[in-house]
């Protein structure tokens, strides 16, 4: 590989100064420990692009790259020190939890070509998805209906609906079966 040859000119996530203004946003009211409302972070998603649904409780020192690249449904939770990557679209369900420390990850190197280059997929998290604490979800993922990615677990392919996946890189370990 030759770092030197690297070149990715032709991303674009947005405008300079937009890209700016999330940062310091981003450093301020979503990576900070200080106990910032939910709803207020939800507001600001919105104001950056994001679409966001009801009842969204965004925790202390999250980290999400680009709001405008981002969907989230109702009824959601993210926990402290997830980091949400999204060089590229993550869609996210109704009623997701995203536990500390989880890693949607959209953005990845060709390790094929000398130039090393950046290679995007989208993610998305259907509806009763529960990425489980120091979980990664990789790039070109979808993680189907109530699925669950257990703790510490890297998901580099689709995870089935109802199934409880684990290990790196997880696999199917048994059915979710959910009680009233």
């Amino acid at each position: 590989m030759d770092l030197s040859k690297f070149d990715n000119s032709w991303y674009k996530s947005a405008n300079k100064s937009k890209v700016i203004v999330w940062y310091f946003t981003n450093m301020f009211i979503f990576k900070t420990m200080l106990p910032i409302p939910s709803s207020f972070k939800v507001k600001m998603l919105s104001l950056f692009g994001a679409v966001v649904g009801k009842r969204v409780v965004i925790k202390p020192n999250v980290n999400i790259k680009y709001p405008w690249f981002l969907t989230i449904g109702d009824n959601c939770w993210i926990g402290e020190d997830v980091w949400i990557d999204n060089l590229a679209q993550v869609t996210i369900g109704n009623n997701v939890c995203l536990s500390q420390g989880a890693y949607l990850l959209t953005g990845s190197h060709d390790y094929k070509k000398e130039a090393f280059d950046l290679m995007l997929g989208e993610i998305v998290l259907e509806d009763g998805v529960w990425i489980g604490a120091k979980a990664i979800v990789c790039p070109n993922v979808a993680c189907k209906s109530h699925s669950v990615l257990a703790v510490g677990s890297v998901a580099t392919k689709d995870l089935e609906a109802y199934g409880i996946y684990q290990g790196n890189p997880a696999v199917w370990k048994r059915n979710r079966e959910l009680n009233g």
